[in-house]
């Protein structure tokens, strides 16, 4: 059985797991990536139907 105190010394090592991700999301935005990442998906989805 997992004891709850366990939990409290990965708190804060979750909580920066955390920050470091959203701060990665939001370096990606701002360098307009999630365009790139859109226009790559549909290249691929195009090839993969046969339209492209």
């Amino acid at each position: 059985m997992d004891n709850p105190m366990n939990n409290k010394g990965k708190l804060p090592i979750r909580a920066a797991c955390l920050l470091t991700a959203c701060a990665f999301i939001i370096y990606g935005f701002a360098r307009g990536e999630a365009g790139v990442v859109l226009n790559k998906a549909v290249n691929i989805c195009l090839e993969c139907i046969g339209l492209g």
